[in-house]
């Protein structure tokens, strides 16, 4: 199906493949212009020739990224079976979406998707009265980037406070909502970052966000975090620093959020993604002290709910695995603590609702939940609908009625109406989906890293699956900030998986399926265990004959799109394809971008010490590109207001590869313009990256056609 074409390389470097007419898909790279920039880490030069490329907002940037973007949809427009891809996403996308409901005030609130609209839309009824359009998000932009992020009300459900980003960026603007008629009640607040609303009564909110700083908002450091409360009826100018104002204050990421009994205000502050302090406010008092909890940041400490003056608390100080704890707010102090829910071996997730809490645990990755009442004792474990991942245990302390949601990687996520008195619960809504769950299997494999460790994985596929090494396979994985990666249903996964393709995720260390030990193996001077485990995945897929290096891809974003970029340098030959998303790229200077220093905690930084500045060059994707060196195809995504990631990660290891690449294999990226780190994609936006990502992975594997032509004769017929 492809046969071999040589390289040219004058000012352009060429790749070139064949289409089915024999004819070859020709890619001339643009040339990236190289400066002499060289840093210095302890005695060591280190060059970095594309350093330009950080400048988002120069005109040679810009004019670079057309210039990408030129070439490698050049390329994408000749897959023979591109746009079939688009029609098949678009079909299979198209269908009714509802999350589960929620009261407030005399009225019951639910998100819904008729089934392509770039946004969810955000409905409301009385009881037994009609739906009606609360918000929507799809009038906020003409091209659906705008998009709501948070939405929250007061206690009694007559304010609305909502949070919308523009082009996907982390910068959010708040309006203020009269939630009975609808009408903005005061100017936008603007500049809010890494925050959600929290109300005080009906006379303001908290919220938090950074300085402005200097430069560029997309990319310039922010490292110092700070809690404001808003009055209502006032310019945001003279809203009120709560905390995070002072240098004793400072730290990188600090939140608030009032008890439900409007009694506390608690606030956390962290210098990284692990570890937080914790404080508290009497809002009862006229001007209340700060009283701390907890003044270290060794643990990832918070307050779940409160009853009267007594506090629940959910921790790992002490419990890798955590734990639920209860103190007097009189003196809630580390050493006052009393278990409630003692740890046990597998993760605790903890929620709250019906006056209950109810533990979720992890078993190798899988749900387990637990109802406990707020005196410690086991009510019931919760039968869940079978072997997947529940979510939404929880709702207000009056309500008896709640709904949660289940799902795993061949079953679209359901949801379920939970009785918290009896424990009985019954289907609320069920997708009506053109995917047949029962064609589909799952099965978790348990398989060895380099260091001997097991490491678990689900492989999901369609049933009679042959293992002849032959099959099309993504293997997707992120291993990193004690993130779990749990079995979930994706409309894009069901593509992949109706062409016949195998879908494989791992749970790497550095994530947290088995507590704050898993995490912690795999931060630091342990993240080669991270791409041990990636690389030990792929080898079992290909030992076991699910797949071959000629059918497999790894996919990954964000700190997943560093483990691919990784893996594929490290590991060049174990692919056919990578496929890096809105990666950590530069292991050198990431901490240098937005608010990337607060990755420490899993990274390091290249500034410690020559021994950590030594370990991080020696993975660091975009230092690990060598010359001569023939890598896979590999097609780099991102976003160009991405200001958590920057893009400009991706755009220097694009630029690496293009220099260096050996082999006939494109080297493209793709850079979706006015999109962040993910967040608020817009569905057209998002249905158009997969059918190129599908269709650039399929066609580097060698098909000229889809493999299963019968789905799409189906779907035609």
């Amino acid at each position: 199906m492809r046969t071999a074409c040589l390289l040219t390389a004058v000012v352009l470097f060429a790749a070139c493949q064949n289409t089915p007419k024999g004819e070859p898909i020709t890619v001339s790279y643009p040339t990236t212009k190289k400066v002499d920039t060289v840093d210095t880490y302890f005695g060591t030069e280190v060059p970095d020739p594309y350093r330009w490329l950080e400048d988002d907002r120069s005109a040679e940037t810009e004019a670079w990224v057309k210039q990408q973007n030129a070439a490698t949809f050049g390329y994408l427009d000749k897959i023979p079976f591109r746009e079939d891809l688009k029609n098949r996403l678009e079909k299979l996308w198209n269908y009714e979406k509802v999350g589960s409901p929620f009261k407030e005030g005399d009225y019951t609130y639910f998100y819904k998707n008729n089934g392509l609209q770039n946004q969810y839309v955000v409905y409301r009824k009385k009881e037994n009265g009609e739906a009606e359009v609360f918000l929507d998000p799809n009038t906020f932009s003409e091209d659906g980037t705008t998009s709501l992020m948070s939405l929250s009300f007061t206690k009694d459900g007559s304010k609305a406070g909502y949070l919308i980003s523009e082009g996907g960026s982390d910068w959010r603007k708040a309006i203020v909502l009269d939630a009975e008629t609808r009408e903005i009640v005061e100017d936008t607040l603007v500049d809010i970052k890494f925050s959600g609303i929290s109300w005080k009564g009906n006379d303001g909110f908290f919220y938090s966000s950074y300085d402005k700083p200097e430069g560029s908002e997309l990319s310039a450091k922010t490292d110092q975090h700070k809690l404001y409360y808003h009055k209502l009826g006032t310019p945001q100018s003279e809203d009120t620093v709560i905390f995070g104002g002072t240098p004793e204050q400072k730290h990188r990421y600090v939140w608030g959020s009032v008890s439900e009994d409007e009694k506390y205000l608690f606030i956390t502050a962290s210098i990284s993604t692990s570890g937080n302090k914790l404080f508290m406010m009497d809002l009862t008092q006229e001007n209340p002290e700060l009283v701390t909890i907890l003044d270290d940041t060794d643990s990832d400490t918070n307050v779940i709910d409160t009853e009267g003056t007594k506090l629940f608390l959910v921790t790992d100080r002490n419990a890798p695995n955590k734990k639920v704890v209860v103190v007097d707010a009189s003196n809630p102090t580390p050493d006052n603590w009393k278990d409630l829910i003692p740890e046990t071996e597998n993760v605790l997730t903890i929620g709250t609702g019906g006056g209950n809490l109810f533990a979720e645990y992890m078993v190798d990755a899988i749900s387990k939940v637990l109802q406990y009442d707020y005196e410690g004792n086991l009510v019931r474990e919760v039968k869940l609908p079978g072997v997947g991942s529940a979510s939404g245990f929880g709702g207000k302390k009056k309500e008896k009625e709640f709904y949660f949601s289940f799902t795993n990687y061949n079953t679209p996520g359901s949801l379920y109406k939970y009785h918290v008195e009896t424990g009985d619960y019954e289907q609320y809504w069920k997708p009506q989906i053109d995917f047949n769950p029962e064609d589909y299997e799952s099965k978790q494999v348990f398989y060895t890293s380099k260091d001997s460790t097991k490491v678990p994985m689900i492989i999901t596929y369609k049933k009679g699956l042959e293992l002849n090494g032959k099959n099309p396979t993504i293997l997707y994985g992120y291993g990193g900030f004690n993130i779990n990666l749990t079995p979930s249903f994706s409309i894009v996964n069901a593509v992949w998986m109706e062409q016949g393709g195998v879908y494989a995720v791992p749970n790497l260390r550095g994530g947290g399926e088995y507590g704050k030990k898993w995490h912690l193996a795999g931060t630091k001077l342990q993240k080669q265990n991270v791409f041990d485990d990636f690389i030990a995945a792929a080898e079992y897929l290909i030992d076991n004959n699910y797949t071959s290096k000629q059918y497999l891809a790894i996919r990954g974003g964000s700190n997943g799109g560093l483990l691919v970029g990784a893996t594929m340098t490290q590991r060049p030959d174990l692919m056919q394809v990578a496929l890096p998303a809105v990666g950590v790229m530069d292991m050198l200077r990431y901490h240098t971008f937005t608010a990337g220093a607060g990755w420490a905690y899993d990274y390091g930084t290249s500034e410690d010490d020559s021994e950590m500045f030594n370990y991080l060059k020696g993975y660091s994707p975009v230092h690990n590109v060598k010359e001569g060196t023939e890598y896979p195809a590999t097609l780099v995504t991102t976003g160009d207001h991405d200001d958590r990631v920057v893009p400009a990660h991706s755009f220097k290891f694009a630029a690496e590869l293009q220099e260096k690449q050996a082999g006939a294999s494109p080297t493209l990226i793709r850079i979706e313009t006015n999109a962040g780190h993910g967040a608020g994609t817009p569905v057209t936006k998002t249905i158009e990256q997969y059918a190129d990502i599908f269709g650039f992975t399929l066609y580097n594997m060698g098909y000229d056609a889809l493999p299963n032509q019968a789905v799409l004769k189906e779907f035609k017929d």
